[in-house]
């Protein structure tokens, strides 16, 4: 008996890593696992300590380690709560874990979550400084300088110190005039609408008009009754938003606004305070995104003081980057600019004039990540080895030269001790789930190797990823894509095949990452029997302003003739069922999917479009006006564009889904598609989602794969 269930175990045992690796996903695990139980073991929150070789990172969120670039085991800091222990002391509420930390020197820490901060000097572990916004604020910026909090509640600005007593900065009775937030709907790189000044002694703040845009009808169903809850939506070719930028002076209590015409509908983009916080530099943009002006303005008067350059370009012309100011010279900053076709630094002076431009080439450059202490280097992402990378490089601000600094292939994120001189370098490619370690920027040697992340789908039988390029539609230019083939792949058999798109602006899919830079949904349709391709189109990200804006006044033009060449690719493969092929996306890629049903319908079977822009004139002005300028201009582009007019050459099965209070593409795109489709007598599926805006996230993104999932299995 006893050797018999030995037999057993041992069989059993030999058979469970073939066993394992059968498995496969289900949707649960393919929708939610991707960032849960699959992700690649990653540490998180890496920090140097000041200038020293010291650095920390985070412990399940409830602790934070330190260790040391030379070596040695790490040790426990502090933890959440020691950390709570010592906000109790001080009458403070706790906290319910670690994620937002910053050092500001080598002893002195600043934590901060919602609406809170604290400084922690860990000289004497004590609370330097603690700080909460009220209940209900937002929009919640902390100066280090001044002890001050500014937040927004409702439209309104206040500031708060240590006191907890709370000061109007700017409020109107008006619901139309909003004080503190962003602006532009996010575009040009606009991620916050309040600013400190250096040193503490201003904060600047814009203040958004929005009385003559337009309230668009959302609908809370939530309610017994349902409720309106309208969202001011500037649509392309109508009213848009007036922007200022008011500048409080907290010595004296008193609010000026700088001269900038404030009755325009012209763009203030990338507030950028010089370091003597004597002046503002603002990217002032035209409403026709043709003409960007860099200005100077006196913080102490509003006054202009000049115009430093100007770009401009027939197409457009889209600031994204404020001024970067080398330190220990305040009159010479770095400005990112395309007009060399390129995202390329140009070295300028706070006169206006042009020193060199720094870097250049069929590259463009992803991030500024600091300088060398002597300000004789700066130190950059950019995708100069490939552009399906991002790698350090350090750049000489006399020269122009480049030097690399991650030797390995990939995708890598970098924390930087220019003046320790050591890098963390967090980095996947295909191959590699996660790597971390160390390294020496003066000659790029490894000082620790701090994690290899073991692949933790290795139990799982995964599909074949091949990465690829074709040639775009122009006949010259290179396009990337992936192919992810089916577990179990017998190339004399055919395959459906499903195409992910995306194939708008500031996007792009294919990587060089940990699984390609695919969903690991996509790997689960491949495990189903599927063909899953996806290629970056012209007119995705990370190529180049020609590469870019060749969609300028004729979106999906040339990205549908680009998709249309990696059908012909599948085509030539020999084992793609060109008699079932379906697409999916959202967004843009809702957009792209539907026009490739309604244009292409005697290639594309089944398509499943979300959140799809269907008429450009329904889009919001910034974004639309720059890549169509407005219908009034280009009445012939929104015509050919429009999915409304071109609903009858539908032919497959193409279902749309949207969610009901979606602010970005409003739910009136999809509906305008259903009523063309119904006069025309076009058979379409529709679904929407109660209670989400522009995507389905939560627990009911599985419910959301699950029906895109079906959909392509009962129809294709």
């Amino acid at each position: 008996m006893k050797r018999t269930f030995l037999a057993l175990f041992l069989l059993a045992q030999a058979a469970a890593p073939l066993l394992a690796q059968n498995q496969t996903f289900t949707i649960e695990q393919a929708v939610r696992g991707q960032w849960r139980e699959f992700y690649p073991k990653t540490t998180l929150g890496y920090q140097w300590m000041g200038q020293t070789d010291q650095y920390t990172f985070l412990v399940d969120y409830m602790a934070i380690a330190k260790a040391s670039a030379n070596g040695g085991e790490p040790e426990t800091l502090i933890t959440l709560d020691e950390f709570n222990n010592l906000l109790a002391e001080a009458g403070q509420e706790g906290f319910g874990f670690f994620f937002d930390y910053q050092w500001l020197d080598a002893q002195r820490l600043l934590v901060r979550d919602d609406g809170r901060a604290v400084v922690l000097d860990l000289a004497d572990f004590s609370i330097e400084a603690a700080v909460k916004a009220p209940e209900g604020a937002a929009n919640a910026e902390f100066c280090v300088q001044n002890g001050k909090m500014a937040y927004t509640l409702d439209n309104d600005l206040y500031l708060v110190g240590a006191d907890g007593k709370p000061q109007v900065v700017a409020q109107d009775d008006d619901p139309g005039i909003v004080f503190g937030q962003t602006v532009s709907r996010n575009e040009f790189g606009i991620g916050d609408g309040i600013f400190f000044s250096p040193k503490g002694g201003f904060l600047a703040f814009y203040r958004k008009d929005e009385r003559q845009v337009s309230q668009y009808p959302l609908v809370d169903a939530s309610a017994r009754v349902a409720e309106l809850a309208p969202t001011r939506y500037p649509m392309a070719g109508m009213a848009s938003e007036h922007i200022a930028l008011g500048v409080l002076d907290l010595a004296t209590g008193k609010t000026l606004y700088l001269e900038d015409n404030p009755g325009s509908e012209q763009y203030l983009t990338n507030i950028t305070w010089s370091p003597d916080e004597k002046h503002l530099y603002i990217a002032v943009l035209n409403r026709e995104q043709n003409h960007m002006k860099l200005n100077q303005y006196e913080a102490a008067t509003g006054r202009l003081v000049k115009t430093l350059f100007e770009e401009k370009h027939e197409r457009y012309v889209e600031p994204e980057h404020g001024p970067i100011f080398l330190p220990g010279k305040p009159d010479q900053f770095l400005w990112q600019s395309e007009r060399d076709g390129w995202n390329h630094l140009y070295l300028y002076k706070t006169d206006g004039s042009l020193v060199r431009q720094l870097s250049s080439g069929p590259w463009v450059v992803l991030e500024v990540l600091g300088f060398s202490p002597d300000a004789s280097a700066a130190y950059l992402l950019s995708t100069e080895a490939s552009p399906l990378e991002a790698n350090l490089y350090e750049l000489s601000l006399a020269n122009g030269k480049t030097r690399r600094l991650t030797e390995e292939p990939g995708t890598h994120t970098i924390a930087l001790n220019a003046a320790a001189g050591y890098f963390i370098d967090q980095y996947s490619s295909t191959d590699t789930p996660n790597r971390e370690l160390i390294r020496e920027i003066r000659n790029g040697k490894l000082k620790a190797e701090l994690l290899v992340a073991e692949n933790p789908l290795a139990d799982f039988k995964m599909p074949q990823m091949e990465m690829i390029q074709i040639m775009a539609a122009d006949g010259k230019t290179v396009l990337h894509g992936r192919l992810f083939k089916p577990t179990d792949f017998d190339p004399a058999k055919k395959y459906p095949v499903v195409v992910y798109v995306y194939g708008g602006p500031h996007a792009q899919l294919v990587t060089n990452s940990w699984l390609g830079g695919a969903s690991l949904w996509q790997h689960y349709m491949a495990q189903r029997g599927y063909l899953v391709f996806t290629l970056d189109n012209r007119g995705s990200a990370n190529r180049g302003f020609e590469f870019e804006s060749v969609i300028h006044r004729q979106v999906g033009t040339n990205e549908m003739a680009d998709q249309m060449r990696g059908i012909e690719y599948l085509r030539g493969l020999g084992y793609a069922d060109m008699d079932r092929v379906g697409v999916h996306g959202w967004s843009y890629g809702g957009f792209m999917t539907t026009s490739l049903m309604a244009h292409h319908a005697e290639t594309f079977k089944v398509g499943v479009a979300g959140g799809p822009v269907i008429d450009w004139q329904y889009y919001e002005v910034m974004y639309g006006e720059r890549y169509m300028d407005s219908p009034q201009e280009n009445p012939q582009g929104y015509a050919a564009s429009s999915l409304v007019n071109a609903a009858a050459k539908v032919k497959g099965r193409l279902m749309l889904i949207h969610g009901d209070i979606d602010p970005v593409v409003v739910p009136q795109h999809s509906l305008a598609f259903l009523k063309a489709c119904v006069d025309e007598d076009v058979l379409v599926d529709f679904l929407l989602y109660p209670g989400h805006e522009h995507n389905v996230g939560g627990i009911d993104r599985v419910h959301l794969m699950r029906v895109v999932t079906r959909y392509f299995d009962d129809h294709l």
